[in-house]
């Protein structure tokens, strides 16, 4: 017995060692995905840029479910117009449904497929109820301490006269692009996009225009993006989740009166089926993007996290149940799904005979609409249940994942280490739904990055209270987009 003990206790101490060997190796072994870029010296733009942007500020081009302030969008339209005039009279010019814009830079070689640059002109509206607890009125655009304040600083005023003032100090310098240069600017993005990215993509469709690459918002240079990260982070979105929602009607023979209530009711079967759902999420892992994430910012950690990311292959359930104690880091993992509407009920005495409830779902790439639903039903298991598919203007299959091997994927991630020289890239995955998605036609590659530093509490001002952007990081912002085109159209 004392031997079999013994060889019990040899065997475990053997699998420690071997463990431990395998542990120390590859995290030794876990090399830096960093390419070595110098920074480039800080590039002097004037401060009436940040006028520029807090004029159109000014202007809200709100989008609502229902219907536009159009003349909010004419005055935007007219702003560029008489603001740019050089981008306006050198570079071609189309109006898409009134409001939406396509600008193009011709360049000198036609066998380089052009590059595109993506932005919208609305924003969202501002709560009624949170209008006082705004430091500044969300459209003013005031310029006050070094901040310009208002709704679309952030989101994504930002892209578009950011490129425009790059653009324009492009031509002031006599540049001329080798690769063209294709602007597209959508006025309904906040709505699905469905007037405005799509119609201009299908513009391009027509045309038979190819890009090399796409560049559209998405992601930021982040501070303390990750535990045991020094540095700021570079995310770079190679991907972008799909968009569904489901409605699900529970559907009983009977209402009735609500002083004779039975057993079983309409809405304690949906709340139930809600709750059933919550207990079964959709299963986690890391792959994609989110393992290229893993990949570039794991060796960039400190100790015991950069072990764990080079270990994967052991301490993957370990760390997939740290991530899905945050919201956002549990959303790069797994297809989320969101109760966002109930409906049941029309009298406080009457039982409803019907109750329903529409969910969200964000998809990974990998999964589909389909798969989702064969999933839902399958953990519901309950034939009085109903599923609808819902016809959200934003409904969209998963993106492709894009090359980081690409012209275009060196292209950003050297600019932003040029720009950004603290700051480590990596390429990451997109949880929210942009104009980008209507364009998987026109390119095989497509990027989701805002050249833009920022906190997690900055990160809550996008579609939140006191949007507001730094003078000097717009500045940089619009260095970025100078440097892209340099290192893109030669």
């Amino acid at each position: 017995m004392k031997k079999l003990r013994r060889l019990i206790f040899q065997l475990i101490l053997l699998i420690l060692v071997v463990l431990a060997g395998a542990f120390l190796f590859n995290t030794v072994n876990y090399s830096s995905l960093q390419i070595p870029i110098e920074a480039i010296a800080e590039k002097k733009i004037s401060d009436q840029v940040g006028k520029r942007l807090a004029d159109v500020v000014k202007i809200p081009t709100v989008s609502y479910e229902t219907h536009i302030d159009t003349a909010s969008f004419i005055a935007f339209k007219n702003y560029l117009q008489t603001s740019y005039p050089l981008v306006d009279s050198l570079l071609e010019k189309e109006i898409v449904n009134d409001y939406s814009l396509i600008y193009k830079w011709q360049g000198t070689n036609p066998r380089l497929e052009p590059i595109l640059i993506l932005g919208h002109i609305d924003v969202v509206p501002v709560e009624g109820a949170s209008l006082q607890q705004w430091t500044k009125p969300p459209y003013s655009g005031i310029i006050e301490d070094g901040l310009i304040w208002g709704r679309g600083t952030l989101d994504d005023k930002v892209s578009i006269l950011g490129a425009l003032e790059a653009v324009t100090l492009l031509i002031e310098e006599d540049y001329q692009p080798e690769r063209s240069l294709y602007m597209g600017f959508g006025h309904d993005e906040e709505v699905g996009g469905l007037n405005g990215a799509k119609a201009i993509a299908q513009r391009f469709e027509q045309q038979n225009i190819k890009f090399e690459y796409i560049l559209d918002e998405g992601m930021v240079v982040l501070e303390n993006a990750l535990p045991g990260l020094e540095k700021a982070t570079t995310l770079i979105g190679i991907a972008e989740k799909g968009y569904a929602s489901l409605k699900l009607t529970a559907q009983l023979e009977n209402g009735g009166h609500s002083s004779m209530p039975p057993t079983e009711t309409a809405i304690g079967l949906l709340s139930k089926t809600i709750l059933k759902l919550e207990e079964n999420p959709f299963p986690a892992a890391i792959k994609g993007p989110t393992k290229a994430l893993f990949d570039h910012v794991g060796p960039e950690l400190t100790l015991p996290n950069k072990l764990v990311f080079a270990n994967t292959w052991f301490f993957e359930s370990i760390l997939l149940g740290q991530l899905k104690k945050t919201p956002s880091a549990n959303a790069s993992v797994r297809t989320t799904m969101a109760p966002t509407i109930l409906e049941g009920g029309l009298k406080d005495n009457v039982m409803p005979s019907s109750a329903s409830v529409t969910i969200n779902f964000r998809i990974l790439p990998g999964e589909t609409t389909a798969s989702v639903e064969r999933y839902i039903k399958d953990v519901i298991n309950d034939d009085r249940i109903k599923i609808e598919t819902g016809g959200a203007a934003f409904s969209s299959e998963p993106s492709t994942v894009s090359d980081v091997n690409s012209f275009g994927f060196k292209a950003i991630q050297k600019t932003a280490q040029e720009i950004f020289p603290d700051a480590i890239v990596t390429p990451a995955l997109v949880i929210v739904a942009t104009d980008s998605r209507h364009y998987k036609n026109v390119s095989d590659n497509t990027f989701r990055f805002l050249p833009l530093r920022m906190t997690n509490k900055d990160l809550k001002r996008i579609h939140g209270m006191d949007e507001r952007i730094a003078l000097e990081d717009y500045k940089k912002v619009i260095h970025y987009y100078h440097q892209l085109v340099k290192n893109s159209c030669h």
